[in-house]
């Protein structure tokens, strides 16, 4: 019987001398382990034994043959990778002379760096980050900040609907509103974040983009400390010789009403076809927190008094950078956004 351990480690060894990849490795271990194998088969030949001491001779062997195969081929198995490995460093030897690989890393948008430029400067004069939701209802979006149902402006800020009288909202004004119900004044606060509306997406448009607001209510707040905070924030922004012009102008939420404009960086107040030869661009607009907004959120406003703003951030950038088409932050060229 001891003939028969001598034979199959022979046909093992000889079968293992063949092996040249590891597909013919896997032949082998099939072939003697498998389902199918040889050593299944001599196992079932066990049955056919009928004297039990025969037959329990005959099981340790076909136990010890088995056993041996499995410590041939592992040692072969871990001898044939290590041969591999070797033979490939040989065949992709390296030439150090030549140069390395180039890695390109990866950088933040220019719209958000923008945004972060922004959120620098004013949490810098004192104010905090404030965050909502982008999905809203008409109460936040619309009602709480003096716009009523049917009232004209709401053309201006033309949203897209969702079920149950949600929408995107328009603005990140109500934050503002959500803030004041929790937090009672003083507060300062800026609302950064991304907001939709009904817009063309063309050269100065888009029906996605993002928003900073503020808000400051305090007791014996002005429009001289609005006028302030804006001419400061537009000096950080594009430069200190930068000057602002307030103008007066209509947003249902504020009374009064203003827009702002500072001094064109392309030609420095000088007049270009970007400024329309004025000198000067719009930034923002702004205004005194209307009464009415205050009542909304149980804030007293004969004892308290605000003013807040609301920015662009793509207006921005494209001022700050001189460019011309809204589209570029969002086509994704990278020859674009490699410039910043």
């Amino acid at each position: 019987m001891m003939n028969l351990k001598d034979e199959i480690l022979k046909e093992l060894f000889d079968n293992l001398n063949n092996v040249k990849e590891f597909e013919d490795l896997e032949k082998v271990k099939i072939k003697f382990l498998g389902k199918k194998g040889i050593i299944k088969n001599l196992m079932e030949k066990i049955k056919q034994i009928e004297d039990i001491e025969e037959k329990k001779k005959y099981g340790e062997l076909i136990n010890l043959i088995k056993e041996e195969v499995e410590v041939n081929l592992e040692k072969f198995e871990k001898e044939f990778v290590k041969k591999l490995k070797e033979k490939k460093i040989l065949e992709e030897e390296i030439d150090e002379t030549l140069p390395g690989y180039p890695f390109n890393f990866g950088k933040r948008h220019i719209l958000r760096q923008v945004e972060d430029e922004i959120v620098e400067i004013f949490l810098r004069m004192g104010f905090h980050i404030s965050e909502g939701p982008e999905i809203e209802n008409e109460y936040y979006n619309f009602e709480a900040l003096n716009i009523p149902k049917f009232h004209p402006s709401r053309d201006m800020w033309d949203t897209f609907y969702l079920h149950n009288g949600l929408l995107l909202r328009t603005h990140t004004s109500p934050v503002q509103i959500r803030t004041m119900e929790k937090i009672k004044p003083p507060l300062r606060i800026i609302s950064p974040g991304r907001c939709f509306r009904r817009d063309p997406f063309d050269a100065s448009h888009s029906p996605i983009f993002h928003q900073i607001e503020g808000l400051m209510i305090d007791k014996n707040i002005s429009l001289t400390d609005l006028m302030g905070i804006i001419d400061l924030f537009a000096k950080k922004i594009f430069g200190e010789k930068t000057e602002t012009k307030f103008y007066i102008s209509y947003f249902p939420f504020v009374e009064p009403g203003l827009e702002v404009a500072a001094t064109c960086s392309l030609c420095k107040g000088k007049g270009c076809n970007v400024c329309k030869y004025t000198g000067y661009v719009e930034i923002l607009g702004a205004g005194m927190v209307h009464p009415d907004v205050l009542k909304n959120v149980d804030i007293d406003p004969e004892i308290w008094q605000g003013f807040a703003f609301g920015l662009g951030v793509e207006r921005v950038a494209m001022i700050k950078y001189g460019i011309s088409d809204i589209r570029y932050f969002y086509e994704n060229d990278i020859r674009f956004l490699n410039q910043f």
